[in-house]
């Protein structure tokens, strides 16, 4: 049911002195024009519909600044406007405010993470290691090489090589003092 100018006109006059039953046919009226209004805007249905409660909401404690001059719809459309610019920047605050407390952890990763001369170091020293590794009898290379570069687990490494754990353990052991002894000859 359209209502004309003037019978909104008289809906907003009783409104405007307390009637409730005049503000809930504004709302009837005019929700679908808020909320389709805010779908657009928001692309999120929840938000469109908060906002548009809050619209109705604003715009019925400040009635009385309401301008006879001005269009209805006109006028809640520029509240709900402003509600949807507030919720932006305050979730964009809350953003910001959030990025500060973990900024220190941002900066953690950036630090951590490791430059073109980083790896290039990492890469000389792992060539270095690794003739160092060559040098060790065949067995203890083996060894090395299942458990830090395979990543193997003890387990995995004895039944690869038909042995016990212990065996794994100690020849791990061992093949590491003698690498260490490789390196402090150097």
């Amino acid at each position: 049911m359209e209502k004309t100018d003037d019978s909104i006109n008289e809906i907003i006059q009783r409104a405007k002195e307390g009637n409730q039953i005049a503000f809930s046919n504004l709302v009837d009226t005019f929700w679908n024009d808020v909320y389709g209004f805010q779908v657009l805007r928001t692309k999120n249905e929840n938000d469109a519909e908060d906002i548009t409660i809050r619209t109705f909401s604003r715009a019925f404690d400040k009635i009385d600044t309401y301008d006879e001059n001005y269009e209805f719809k006109t006028w809640l459309i520029t509240i709900s406007k402003n509600l949807h610019v507030d919720l932006l920047r305050k979730r964009k605050r809350s953003l910001m405010n959030e990025m500060e407390s973990r900024g220190d952890e941002v900066k953690r990763v950036l630090d951590e993470t490791p430059t073109v001369e980083d790896r290039l170091i990492t890469e000389q020293n792992l060539a270095n290691l690794l003739q160092d590794i060559k040098k060790l009898k065949p067995h203890y290379q083996e060894v090395i090489n299942l458990r830090y570069f395979q990543e193997m687990s003890y387990a995995d490494i004895a039944k690869e090589l038909n042995e016990p754990v212990n065996n794994i353990k100690v020849k791990l052991l061992r093949a590491k003092k003698l690498l260490a002894e490789v390196i402090k000859k150097k």
